[in-house]
Formats: C-alpha cells, structure tokens, sequence
C-alpha cells in the first residue's frame, strides 16, 4: 500500500508538505502542488477517509434517507438512490443509505456523529415530524419531495400536481368526459405523503375545470387488488373511458385486468400514467405517461447539497415540470 510517505520521497518533499497539499491547512507553491499531484497519480496513493476527514474536518459522505415505508415502490426508490449515489460520486462524496423508519430520531443519531457532511431525505409527508430537527441542523439538507411548507428548507421534485393535471388535459383534448384516477395505496394517502396527495390535487382541479366526471380510487399494489379497482370502476362509472393511474406495480395488472372485462385499450378505454418512462415504454400496450425523472432529481439534488457545503444561496424550491409522452394507450373517445 502506498503511503504519504512514499509520495514525499516521489515528490521531493516532506510528508508534512503533502499533508498540506492534500488538507489545504497551508499554502504551498503551484509547482510544489502540481509536482506532489503527478506523483500521487502515478504511485495511485488514496488518502485514508478517517485522516482525510480529520485533516478537513468533513468525511466526504452524504447521508440518503429513504425509509422503506409501506406502500412505497421500491424498484422507483432505489432509481432515485443510484441516480444521488452515481451524482455524489462524481463530487469524491460517498453515500450511507438509511432505510430504517426512525423518524427525527435516525437524522439525529447520524447528525450528532462525524459520519456524513449532509443529508438528503426523501418520502416526504406534508406534515412531516423530521421537519423541525432539518431546519435545525448544523449540517445542510435537501429533500427530494414538498411538504406543507418549504419555508427555511431546500426541497426538489417532479411538480406532481402539474403531473396530474397534464394528464387530464391528454384525456380531456381526446374528447374523454367520465375519467379516474387510480392512485397509490391507501396507507400513502393515510401518511400524507406529498407527491400522491399533489397528484390528486391536479386530477381533481383539471377534471373540475373540464367538466369531467372523476372519482380518485387508491389501490394496493398487487394484480388481485388492480382487478378489484377494475371491477369497482366499470360497477360505479360505467360510462369511464379514460384513467389515470399512478401507481407503478398496478399499471399493466390494471390493464389486464380491463381487457379481461371487456375493455380493450385504447379502443374503449385510454390508459395514462405516471410511472418511469422505461416501464411505459415496455408494457404489452405502450403506455402514454409523464416520467418520474429519477436521475435528473437525484442529480439536481446532490448539485445542490454541494452548493451548499460550500456556503452558496441555493433556491429553497426547485419543481421540475412534467412532460407527457403520447403512446399507444390512449386514442380520442368513441362515439357513444
């Protein structure tokens, strides 16, 4: 293994000059920098994290919160972790992912620590109870989410409410009058969590504007609870032709199930989602959604938390607008 004290003898110089070369605790000539920098590429030395955080009194690792609660969808969550992971990287950060639903208690046992530099935390609710402990902190945060009030937070997401609405407008400018949504499960609604309870908002707010006839169903995220939706809707509405669904892990069992009833998309009934863009691209029907931007959030995030590391305004709201992909899923109503 290579040591500080291979580098000097490589370079030169004292081990103590590198130490300050590689801490910044005293200035050094250009040269003298550039001359111990080649020689740290060529032997391949790695400062030791416990020394280099010491030396900097920051341990280059953030801490990404993602309590695997009921009801979430863990294949889109661990998206958004390898999109912060892959951005953190690219800053010489690491990442501690926290899964445990711990609440202010978990953000304090590692906020109290040398552990991490930052935090970002993601399902955030409306009235979130880590809220007060976040504004708080010594240590910078960025939530990947809204809660009631941003006020003295840094929060980024997709604009859910935006996102609900702009399917509506998809549905209602192909002429559809009788719409649903059918929504996440029902304990994410009970929890408040902010992105599901936006997109019933803008469902709700853009059928009202139009006229539309609509109804919200949460929906557990397994195919036998999608074929119960599927049968309440076509019991209940039987003049739907279109629906909304935000609810990744029932989307195609949903769809299923409304062909097994009867229904053939987009024919008799026009499917939209918001979902990952590779799910709706690879459904049996091609589904037309607005993206979860994954990357661009987790990304956009880490971007931030690195601006504020280094004592930089950030703005303390940043809401992506939603762009809706037309597949083949949905189509203009039938004449009745």
């Amino acid at each position: 293994m290579v040591k500080i004290t291979d580098v000097a003898r490589h370079a030169g110089v004292s081990p103590s000059t590198v130490s300050y070369a590689l801490s910044g605790k005293r200035p050094i000539s250009e040269e003298t920098r550039r001359r111990i920098e080649a020689s740290i590429r060529e032997l391949g030395y790695r400062p030791h994290a416990g020394a280099r955080a010491l030396a900097s009194s920051r341990s280059n690792v953030l801490a990404l919160v993602t309590p695997l609660r009921a009801g979430i969808n863990v294949p889109v969550v661990m998206q958004f972790a390898v999109s912060v992971v892959t951005a953190a990287r690219r800053h010489d950060h690491d990442v501690l992912l926290l899964t445990q639903e711990e609440g202010d208690e978990g953000l304090r046992r590692v906020a109290d620590t040398a552990l991490v530099d930052a935090l970002i935390v993601m399902d955030v609710q409306l009235h979130d109870a880590r809220l007060p402990l976040l504004r708080a902190l010594d240590r910078p945060s960025v939530l990947i989410g809204f809660p009631a009030s941003a006020r003295g937070l840094t929060c980024i997401d997709l604009d859910f409410t935006a996102a609900g609405e702009l399917c509506v407008e998809h549905l209602a400018a192909l002429g559809h009058r009788v719409v649903a949504l059918v929504g996440s499960p029902p304990e994410v609604y009970v929890r408040e969590t902010g992105f599901a309870q936006r997109v019933v908002h803008g469902f709700t707010a853009a059928a009202d504007r139009h006229r539309l006839a609509s109804s919200v169903h949460p929906c557990e995220a397994t195919p036998a609870a999608a074929r119960v939706i599927a049968e309440q809707l076509l019991r209940e509405q039987p003049a739907l032709t279109g629906v909304v669904v935000h609810n990744e892990a029932a989307l195609e069992p949903l769809i299923d199930a409304f062909e097994s009833l009867g229904l053939r998309v987009p024919a008799d009934l026009s499917v939209t989602a918001i979902c990952p863009d590779e799910q709706a691209a690879r459904a049996r029907v091609p589904v037309t959604s607005v993206a979860i931007p994954s990357a661009e959030v987790g990304e956009r995030a880490v971007d931030l938390l690195m601006k504020k590391l280094s004592r930089a305004q950030v703005p303390e709201a940043t809401l992506l607008a939603p762009h809706l992909t037309h597949r083949a899923s949905t189509a203009p109503r039938s004449a009745p």
